[in-house]
């Protein structure tokens, strides 16, 4: 995930050829460095703009557990078993937010130790995230809406995630720096599905109303499906050029 920035020298060392300060050629005194600088930290911040949807609803969730809600229908089994739900707001809210910032190359290169001190943070919580899932789906009572195919997406797709962050553990223990970096990036894009799923959900809710739960399944299912698609463009579009060492990053 790292890219390498070329700098463009003048024939000369002295000052621009137009007679205008350096930063004045790109237009409204802006650098080629800056710029670069505000393009490298577009892809975190829509990451976290992503995630914010599901992180406001953990914390209406939380707020509803921790302050004493009244007890209902829709959310007695939370109030029933409480950790797992806390555990997996916890962690996928630390999860989508630190896994951001691994997106963002040239803050990784000024603090070469980032990647791997977030690392150690970010493998627990995103296993304990998808394993919180997995236990949810299996145990708690299912809500009106759910079935037994929108079941079987959360299982597929929870055990994918933690296979791919096993398997992306493994590969850095290796020094397989690729196959590391292609596995994270496919945990993470699963990581991220709820924020996905509200983007799908959102022009049924416009255009046609609540879905039932055939729709719901399929509109849940697409968010993850959307998500692995674009992180296999990402990993084929910006590959390692040495991918089985970890010199220089």
């Amino acid at each position: 995930m790292t890219d390498e920035s070329t700098t463009k020298h003048l024939p000369f060392p002295g000052a621009p050829r137009s007679g205008r300060p350096a930063d004045d050629r790109n237009g409204a005194g802006t650098s080629p460095a800056a710029s670069s600088t505000r393009a490298g930290w577009f892809l975190p911040a829509a990451l976290i703009l992503l995630s914010a949807v599901p992180m406001v609803a953990g914390a209406v969730r939380l707020n509803e557990l921790v302050g004493g809600a009244a007890i209902t229908p829709e959310n007695a089994r939370f109030f029933a078993a409480p950790l797992p739900v806390l555990t997996h707001i916890f962690c996928v809210s630390l999860y989508s937010v630190l896994g951001a910032f691994q997106f963002a190359p040239r803050f990784r290169r000024r603090r070469p130790a980032w990647h791997r001190v977030a690392g150690r943070v970010l493998v627990p919580c995103g296993l304990v995230a998808a394993l919180s899932g997995l236990w949810m789906s299996l145990f708690y009572p299912r809500p009106v809406g759910d079935g037994d195919l929108l079941t079987g997406f959360r299982l597929v797709f929870g055990t994918a995630m933690t296979m791919f962050i096993l398997l992306g553990l493994a590969a850095i223990r290796r020094r397989d720096v690729a196959r590391h970096r292609a596995w994270m990036i496919r945990g993470y894009a699963i990581g991220l599905g709820a924020g996905t799923q509200a983007l799908t959900h959102l022009p049924w809710f416009l255009f046609i109303g609540t879905p039932g739960e055939f729709p719901r399944a399929l509109l849940v299912g697409a968010g993850w499906v959307i998500n692995l698609a674009v992180a296999e463009w990402f990993i084929r579009q910006r590959p390692l050029s040495s991918p089985r060492t970890l010199a220089g990053r």
